[in-house]
């Protein structure tokens, strides 16, 4: 992708986390310049965090240089869940198109960071200001002002829009913006240990335990990272004392109970509780909200990190366009209406699986206990039981970016593990493709990134599909026919595409349009409201 050219001011983004780098990179990608602030000093030294990195996230930082956290992590492949020391039921991910990326890897937060971070500094569009408190945030018509403490007084920094990445604690930009963010926290504890130990089995599975003799009426989970570690999660009373049990051996018995009396060193170890929060808006002016700063929610399932990085991706395409003049402003709006929905979405199913795991009085307790023991022999009781529904990208079937179509219906929610028939809204598959003039492209999503595409079956007129896209946009547009890119038919099977189709698709990947022989002649209006310029 060549770097289109712009002179205007920065985006600012606050919070150097990876939510905070991959929007930075994102931007600095399009030709955006970047200030990322951080009131921190420097990078501090985690564990884990969090350590599940789904597909389409691999394939947001492969795009900006990042391809070697998929390349790094250890990849897993099947997710089996435990009712005392029975098996109930294995899953693995099923992917329609073939991408060459895992469907999951587990690495550390910490080491994610430090890939982004030595792609940041080859990025000169990018200017790191560590140690830099943002203490006011104010909005005018023409851009942000944000007043940093630092060390020698305070700075004030002057953008054209800003994204508040500054996580979890981020309270203080919320208060500033004047969002909510009304949710609950769970009252029961949750302890992680990173340990390393020689596991072997154990590899390639994520384990789940509901009830185990080593931790009855709770849940236990199991997920193997790079150089034979692996971290377990507990699900501990509101009482617990980590240190306590650090002291007086209960900490070591804790973990022998699940290795034996293999020999095991602890990483890192932390208490922590579960979360489940959203702001009410995601756009406040010309600040867009991001990650955990907008949204929290219980890690089973591995949504925090991952729908961050989506947030990341849908804020920078939209803010880059805007900022080329190829799109209105209004086109931010969309930003919080996707995003909102991915939020809320997130949260009713992370919520619904804290509710499985900790039910709050003893008749949802039984009903729990009761459901789980007929899993034991029932494949339909085993349906019910809840422990986790793995990250998968949002689908914007709603949103006013996309143009349904009613011979292509988003058919809901798929099954565990599974991607949805690609319809308006959903993420198109990635499967390999070859481009005649692009030898570096390998991978279906590598050309979406670079605008808006249009994918054309037999019966479309190639030369007037790329004139309709320029007369609607001046972004960044390509035509290219699905028989040429795709000899083996690997992308037109996984799209069930059909001849006299134009496939439009956003530069996240998203399907905006499905146009058929009907609707051809909507091409330009497709277009317009797929970059938020629809009258």
């Amino acid at each position: 992708m060549s770097v289109p050219t712009y002179s205007g001011p920065p985006v600012a983004v606050i919070g150097n986390g990876p939510v905070g780098q991959t929007t930075a990179l994102l931007l600095a990608r399009w030709g955006i310049p970047v200030v990322l602030l951080d009131a921190r000093v420097e990078r501090d030294a985690i564990g884990s965090k969090a350590i599940c990195q789904q597909r389409d996230v691999l394939d947001i930082w492969s795009a900006v240089g990042a391809g070697r956290i998929a390349e790094d992590g250890l990849t897993w492949t099947t997710a089996r869940t435990f009712y005392r020391d029975q098996e109930l039921f294995s899953w693995s991910f099923v992917d329609r198109g073939h991408s060459p990326l895992p469907a999951f890897v587990n690495v550390s937060q910490g080491h994610s960071e430090q890939v982004l971070d030595e792609q940041i500094a080859t990025r000169p569009q990018i200017d790191v200001r560590w140690a830099h408190e943002v203490v006011a945030i104010d909005q005018d018509a023409d851009g942000v002002t944000i007043t940093c403490a630092t060390a020698g007084g305070q700075t004030r920094v002057r953008a054209a829009y800003a994204v508040a990445a500054a996580g979890a604690r981020g309270d203080e930009v919320r208060r500033m913006l004047g969002v909510s963010f009304e949710g609950q926290t769970f009252d029961d504890r949750f302890l992680i240990c990173d340990i390393r130990a020689d596991m072997p089995g154990w590899e390639t599975e994520r384990r789940f335990h509901f009830d185990p003799e080593w931790n009855p009426r709770r849940q236990v989970l199991i997920h193997p990272c790079p150089d034979s570690t692996f971290r377990i999660d507990w699900q501990v009373p509101a009482e617990f004392d980590l240190d306590a049990e650090a002291a007086d051996g209960r900490l070591d018995a804790r973990i022998r109970q699940i290795i034996g009396e293999r020999p095991y060193e602890i990483v890192w170890k932390s208490v922590y509780r579960f979360h489940a929060r959203s702001v009410d808006h995601m756009r406040v002016g010309r600040v867009l909200l991001a990650g955990d700063c907008a949204h929290l929610v219980a890690p089973f399932g591995a949504r925090g990190l991952n729908s961050g990085v989506a947030d990341a991706e849908n804020a920078a395409w939209k803010l880059a366009f805007v900022l080329h003049g190829w799109a209105p402003d209004i086109l931010l709006d969309s930003y919080d209406e996707e995003r909102l929905s991915a939020a809320h979405e997130n949260l009713e199913v992370t919520s619904d699986t804290m509710r499985f795991l900790v039910p709050q009085d003893e008749l949802e307790w039984e009903a729990r206990r009761s459901l789980l023991e007929e899993a034991v022999a029932s494949p339909e009781a085993r349906s019910r039981v809840d422990s986790g529904r793995f990250a998968e990208p949002f689908w914007y079937v709603d949103s006013p970016l996309t143009t349904s179509n009613p011979s292509r219906a988003f058919a809901g929610r798929p099954p565990r593990g599974e991607m949805p028939a690609v319809v308006p809204g959903v993420l198109v598959p990635d499967a390999p493709v070859s481009v005649h003039d692009r030898p570096d492209v390998v991978r279906l999503r590598q050309v979406v990134r670079d605008g808006l595409l249009a994918l054309i079956t037999e019966g479309i007129d190639a030369a007037e599909t790329a004139i309709a896209l320029k007369s609607a946009t001046d972004a960044p547009s390509r035509v290219l026919r699905l028989a040429d890119i795709d000899p083996e038919g690997t992308v037109a099977d996984a799209l069930g595409a059909q001849p006299g189709e134009t496939w439009l698709i956003r530069p996240d990947g998203h399907v905006a349009a499905v146009l058929d022989s009907t609707t051809q002649d909507d091409l330009d209006t497709t277009v317009r409201r797929a970059v938020g310029a629809a009258s």
